[in-house]
């Protein structure tokens, strides 16, 4: 918006009031479709609940001082704009729009005085709407605190960037800080329904295919903006594909081809719910089990664009650090183990780095699955029956009578001899000389370890059975 005396405080446009102009078909949808009352706002119920500080600022209560300004903090497309417009008409006070882009003392200053005759003149209160107010340096953030302080203004400041590092202290404890989220996948599909029927949106002339709809909720991203800039792209494609002297008024089918075509990304053919799901996750486990990191990689790429969770991936990740590559390269667990915490710490679109580089660690490294296979022969035995009492001097020691039942009778404390071994049996009688259930293969780490396996056997006096 230009930062002009007239253009600021000149009569609020159509848009404004949430009217349509005449000309909307100029007017980009994501603006005619913003919501006029609390009712239409989709999303934030949180932050608009009854009584909330943002609920009584739109109502216009604000106890006897009058109400405070807000700072709205939230992703793209979550409703800042909306609810400021919502603040200045609900209770019928002036509203004025800055951007912090472009926007710098003098036009604040000026705000100000305007709002001081609004104010003595008319009784009426001000609502400055400041965008991107993290842009705004430190100086012009302090020349904001007089008006605020004194409630000349009404501010509701919206930013993208966390308030504590990028906001004021003063201007922060003056105002309401209000957090929204991004929508839900229920609710920009609610939005683009909406669109599609409502005389400010596409008014019927459009329907949306199932498939497209999904393509459009998934591009979205919770944004709201986005999803209605991509269905009115879209519905552009598809008004162009269709043939020349079209004499009918049956509503144009907004089709998944035009909607890839209008975002430039193909969908991905995904469902979080069915066989894809699975079919997808598998191939990436065993595409790291055989070492293919760009096939790896590639699978990785599909789950994370067609909107999976990035901590099932990393849980899978992690299963597949101990379970394929296990001893054969034991950093590969830490690697993934880390990488799970990340994640759930981070988020996307970061996340995706940090599940890459535990892909690529799993499949580049030598594989060992001796450990899980030695488990599962463990645990086969025990549900088989098989294994007797402990030997008596495992047995524990430390309670009165164990001495005379002979319980540690015998027991050689490993500390205590030269090569910290204790050779000693440890398994039960029927399985100390008739298992190996740990077999250490060839390859990487593990062929390391199979040379001091070999001699704990012997040390041990057990005899391994590969």
């Amino acid at each position: 918006m230009s930062n002009s005396t007239e253009d600021l405080f000149g009569a609020a446009s159509a848009a404004d009031r949430g009217e349509q102009p005449a000309s909307a078909g100029v007017v980009p949808l994501a603006v005619r479709m913003r919501p006029r009352s609390l009712e239409e706002v989709r999303g934030q119920t949180k932050v608009l609940r009854p009584g909330s500080p943002l609920r009584r600022l739109i109502e216009g209560s604000g106890g006897a001082a009058g109400p405070l300004s807000a700072i709205l903090w939230g992703p793209p497309g979550t409703g800042k704009t909306t609810l400021a417009h919502l603040v200045a008409t609900a209770a019928d006070r002036r509203f004025v729009e800055l951007s912090a882009v472009t926007a710098g003392v003098k036009d604040v200053r000026s705000v100000m005085e305007s709002a001081v005759r609004e104010r003595d003149l008319y009784s009426r209160q001000t609502v400055l709407f400041l965008d991107e107010i993290h842009r705004f340096t430190k100086a012009q953030q302090d020349a904001l605190l007089p008006g605020v302080e004194n409630r000349t203004v009404i501010l509701v400041a919206a930013t993208t960037e966390n308030p504590s590092f990028s906001i004021i202290s003063p201007l922060l404890s003056r105002s309401v800080l209000v957090t929204l989220e991004s929508l839900s996948d229920e609710e920009i599909a609610e939005l683009l329904a909406a669109a599609l029927t409502d005389e400010r949106g596409f008014g019927g002339a459009h329907t949306l295919a199932a498939d497209a709809t999904d393509h459009l909720v998934r591009v979205a991203g919770g944004d709201a903006r986005r999803a209605l800039t991509s269905l009115e792209a879209a519905a552009g494609v598809a008004l162009d594909a269709q043939p020349p002297g079209r004499m009918t008024d049956d509503p144009v089918e907004v089709t998944l081809a035009h909607v890839e075509q209008a975002v430039a990304q193909a969908a991905v053919r995904y469902d979080r719910a069915g066989d894809q799901h699975y079919d997808v996750a598998s191939a990436l486990i065993k595409s790291m089990r055989g070492s293919d990191v760009d096939a790896a990689l590639h699978y990785l790429a599909r789950m994370l664009e067609a909107g999976e969770d990035p901590r099932f991936i990393a849980r899978r990740i992690v299963i597949s650090a101990s379970e394929d590559v296990g001893m054969g390269d034991p950093t590969a667990l830490q690697t993934a183990v880390a990488a799970m915490h990340a994640v759930a710490q981070i988020g996307m679109p970061e996340a995706r780095i940090i599940l890459a580089q535990a892909v690529v660690h799993n499949a580049m490294a030598p594989k060992s699955n001796a450990a899980y296979l030695g488990i599962n022969e463990a645990i086969a035995d025990v549900r088989a029956g098989r294994g007797g009492v402990v030997p008596a001097h495992l047995r524990g020691s430390g309670y009165a009578g164990a001495e005379r039942l002979g319980h540690g009778k015998g027991y050689v404390y490993a500390h205590d001899e030269p090569d910290g071994v204790a050779a000693q049996q440890y398994l039960p009688d029927d399985l100390h000389d008739a298992v190996s259930y740990y077999r250490p293969t060839d390859r990487g780490f593990e062929e390391r370890l199979r040379a001091r396996w070999e001699w704990l056997s012997g040390r041990l006096g057990r005899t391994r059975t590969e």
